[in-house]
């Protein structure tokens, strides 16, 4: 194999690995195709809701928290991949 393919070989591994660890990953919102709100992000596709299911989902956010809170024990965090 020549020095430039190999180069090139090892700038895709990294940045192949770059990818895995996921450290730069973001979540960003978008406008899907049936006109719904998906956050982009969170795992490995995204969560989709209509505009007043997000409103309603929003609106519950303090029951949610608490919800997590009373259930600590029972709830699991999910992994990273490659931890």
């Amino acid at each position: 194999m020549d020095e430039a393919m190999q180069a090139e070989l090892e700038r895709l591994k990294a940045e192949n690995d770059a990818l895995k660890k996921g450290g730069s990953r973001t979540m960003t919102l978008k406008v899907s195709e049936k006109g719904g709100v998906s956050v982009y992000g969170l795992g490995r596709f995204p969560v989709t809701l209509y505009k007043e299911q997000w409103l309603k989902l929003l609106g519950m956010a303090d029951e949610i928290r608490a919800f997590i809170a009373e259930n600590e024990g029972k709830l699991k965090t999910r992994e990273k991949p490659g931890t």
